[in-house]
């Protein structure tokens, strides 16, 4: 440093530099890679000839040289203007603007890459952890990998406008649980969605429309956080009798093929006397017995995950009677959509039986109300 003495914290240059990178010392970019301490020096926007001068400085004093006879330019600080930013935010909406050869810069927050063409993520884009809105709409992104769990600060996914069939329960078991708050998964092909997605805990908004859902996750109640759900135009006849307890601050079910509800017309599975199996399985759960499935088969673990629920609060498995009945959508939203074209602000909702005498007080209760 030209007219300043050497402050203990600048590193010594004599024998101490490791490399110097000048390939694109044309363009006023090279990186100066010092041994102690380990750092890189990186130059960019420098003026050529002096950043060529400035390189020779450095060659000469890293061998013991005298840099005197080089013509060194007095040390400027440079202005906030001059500093390059790490980049945050990156916007392409166009397949001829997607970058094929650079690297997306580590920095990025949010990048959006729609109407790309795209059949699959990009692995460049995996590896971007700092990343806390991801937009890939716009795309015909079939599947989604496992590795997209990875990206542990996500908090928005926006996946509208897609060719997706399914939406894997390993990335509901990854670290998007408690990261992710809002899922975009509207106009894809998806059917049914796992159980496991009730794992990501910390969705506020949830958006499922123009799919070919058939159902929704039966223990969607644990979504406790979720405020804004939209599944219109799906086929779904019904809700699950967990839909009870969100509480959401908008709701919209429009344009879905919902079934008549007829308390009088149950679906009886009930076996009497009950299995051993199915006495077992309720015990277990009614009495919060842990199990695992270091215990149990794995496939007796999924079924004791989704044991149904009794109006009574007992638990049933593959015993039991089911029915459906009318929900004012309101005991769940504070806005509505209407369901259909009618003004209809009601759906019917699955409800189960684990016994005839709990399903016998229903029905007189039932028919005494109407």
């Amino acid at each position: 440093c030209p007219g300043r003495p050497l402050s203990p914290l600048c590193p010594q240059v004599q024998q101490n530099v490791e490399r110097l990178f000048t390939r694109f010392v044309e363009e006023g970019k090279a990186t100066v890679r010092l041994r102690e301490p380990a750092v890189d020096l990186c130059l960019s926007k420098a003026n050529v000839i002096n950043l060529k001068t400035f390189l020779s400085a450095v060659r000469l004093a890293h061998q013991g040289n005298d840099t005197g006879v080089l013509p060194l330019s007095p040390l400027v600080p440079a202005k906030n203007s001059d500093v390059e930013k790490p980049k945050t935010k990156m916007i392409i909406t166009s397949r001829r603007d997607y970058p094929l050869t650079k690297s997306f810069p580590f920095s990025l927050e949010h990048l959006q890459t729609s109407y790309c063409k795209l059949a699959r993520i990009d692995s460049r884009v995996l590896c971007l952890r700092k990343l806390r809105r991801l937009d890939l709409s716009h795309n015909h992104i079939k599947q989604l990998p496992a590795t997209l769990g990875d990206l542990v600060c996500l908090q928005e996914l926006d996946l509208h406008d897609n060719h997706l069939e399914a939406f894997s329960g390993a990335l509901c078991s990854s670290g998007l649980q408690k990261s992710l708050q809002l899922l975009d998964l509207s106009q894809n092909q998806i059917q049914a969605l796992p159980l496991e997605f009730c794992q990501l805990r910390g969705l506020v908004q949830l958006r499922l429309d123009d799919n070919a859902l058939l159902r929704l996750p039966c223990r969607i109640g644990q979504l406790s956080r979720l405020r804004c759900l939209s599944a219109a135009r799906n086929k779904l006849p019904f809700l699950p009798w967990d839909f009870r307890r969100l509480s959401l601050e908008n709701l919209d079910l429009f344009g879905n093929p919902f079934e008549q509800p007829n308390p009088l017309v149950p679906n009886i599975q009930l076996k009497i006397p009950l299995t051993l199996l199915e006495c077992a399985a309720r015990a277990t759960v009614n009495h919060r017995i842990p199990y695992g499935c270091h215990l149990l088969p794995s496939h007796l673990c999924k079924d004791l995950e989704v044991a149904k629920t009794c109006r009574c609060g007992s638990a049933c498995l593959s015993s039991f009677i089911q029915i459906t009945v009318t929900m004012n959508l309101h005991h769940v939203a504070h806005t509505v959509v209407l369901v259909d074209n009618m003004g209809g602000t009601e759906a019917p909702v699955l409800c189960y039986f684990c016994s005839l005498h709990c399903y016998s007080q229903f029905l007189d209760r039932h028919l005494q109300s109407s």
